[in-house]
């Protein structure tokens, strides 16, 4: 037998590995086996890869939290900037708004006061106007070129009404008048339609304002032209005329203080007032004389002065102009007046005589009837009675006389001056 142990047919036997441990007297052996060793290697080389995983985990968890964390609060700090900037855009776009809003109801305000203010005018003006019309007349095409719709330019036209009246609804519904208005450009905005459309109702209004001016000016220079034409052929004839108009007006002075729309409007409105009134004045004053024709369209056989008497064949004066006309036609009188004498006087026969005031008088002889009585009041071109051929005549005609404080006058000097003024009468 093979004292070691080992075969001799398969070769030298391996022996397991053996771990003996003595202590003292105890002494103990382990055998350790090839596949228990790797299965420790491979157990205790897990247990270090995984406490090494464990330990760097823990070492770089913080820090990976931490990064997120950080990336996540940068992103929030992003997102929340945005939104400042998205709400901080949206109070600009709203203030500008609100700005935009205010400014447009105050300039509609404006319009609005504008237009109430030219429709007050016109208030004022039709009255003053209906006169200066009655008074003047219709003036020159070259002063004034009218126009089918004056009136509505003078008073703030209804198309200029419905663009301010339209222009406060804006509050609700902002901008949204100016985009049917006309197509805008690209580039242009909201506002800039806005203002475009404020300055051109503005201008019209302006338009309309100067309008009115410039009607009541050249009104007032009619006034005036009408009343300076009255008194140069009143005085011309050496007529009596109020010696307050004319004077000259160049010695004048004072501050220069600057005029707003509203007081260059009541100025001017005054100045046509204050024309009106002088033209009327005058107007009276030119009616109170007799300064029509008694016997219009007829011819004067006789003129006033020195001539040959048709009876004596001598030279004598003749007081009176005699107007050729058949007997029964009407006698006016050519002035409003009274009558202070109607019936037969001497020589003139059948007489009317007719004071006009201010030492005038008028007289109408050689009637063939009386149509009026004593104390009469009559109106320019009444009728005083039929012509003839009573009292002293040689045929039938018109005598016809003007006398101041009793004394005669030439009527040629006030039938030439009512030719020249009657127009403005």
């Amino acid at each position: 037998m093979n004292p070691t142990g080992q075969s001799t047919v398969f070769g030298r036997r391996r022996e397991p590995h053996t771990v003996i441990i003595a202590r003292g007297n105890e002494i103990r052996h382990f055998t350790i086996r090839p596949w228990l060793v790797a299965f420790l290697g491979s157990a205790l080389a897990a247990i270090a890869i995984g406490y090494l995983l464990a330990t760097s985990y823990l070492v770089l968890r913080d820090d990976l939290i931490g990064a997120t964390t950080a990336r996540q609060a940068r992103m929030q700090q992003a997102y929340e900037d945005r939104i400042s900037a998205l709400r901080a855009q949206v109070d600009r776009i709203t203030s500008r708004q609100l700005l935009d809003q205010k400014l447009m109801e105050t300039k509609v305000s404006e319009l609005l006061e504008r237009q109430s203010q030219l429709s007050q005018r016109h208030g004022r003006l039709g009255p003053i106007l209906e006169r200066a019309e009655n008074e003047v007349g219709t003036p020159a095409a070259a002063d004034v070129a009218a126009k089918p719709d004056e009136h509505a330019e003078l008073t703030g036209s209804e198309p200029l009404a419905y663009s301010v009246a339209s222009l406060g609804s804006a509050d609700t519904r902002p901008f949204s008048l100016w985009s049917t208005r006309s197509d805008p450009l690209p580039s242009e905005t909201a506002a800039d339609r806005a203002d475009k459309l404020f300055v051109s109702i503005n201008d019209s209004l302006k338009a309309i304002e100067s309008q009115q001016l410039t009607r009541i000016a050249t009104l007032a220079d009619n006034a005036y032209k009408n009343a300076d034409a009255i008194t140069q052929a009143l005085e011309a004839a050496g007529l009596p005329v109020d010696s307050d108009f004319g004077k000259n007006e160049s010695d004048v002075g004072g501050p220069l203080i600057p005029l707003d729309s509203s007081m260059m409007f009541d100025s001017k409105v005054k100045e046509l007032d204050e024309a009106l009134d002088t033209l009327d004045q005058l107007k009276k004053e030119a009616r109170r004389l007799p300064l029509a024709n008694p016997a219009p369209g007829h011819s004067v056989t006789s003129p006033f002065g020195v001539r040959t008497d048709p009876i004596l064949g001598t030279a004598a004066l003749h007081s009176g102009m005699d107007f050729r006309a058949p007997i029964g036609m009407a006698a006016k009188v050519t002035a409003a007046g009274v009558v202070t004498k109607a019936g037969w006087n001497g020589g003139y026969g059948r007489m009317v005589e007719v004071d006009h005031g201010n030492g005038f008088a008028t007289r109408y002889g050689h009637l063939s009837e009386i149509d009026v009585e004593v104390g009469q009041k009559l109106a320019a071109g009444d009728v005083v009675g039929k012509t003839g051929s009573s009292g002293r005549s040689t045929g039938p005609h018109l005598h016809y006389e003007v006398r101041h404080n009793g004394e005669a006058i030439d009527p040629l000097r006030f039938l030439t001056v009512g030719k020249k003024v009657e127009q403005y009468l």
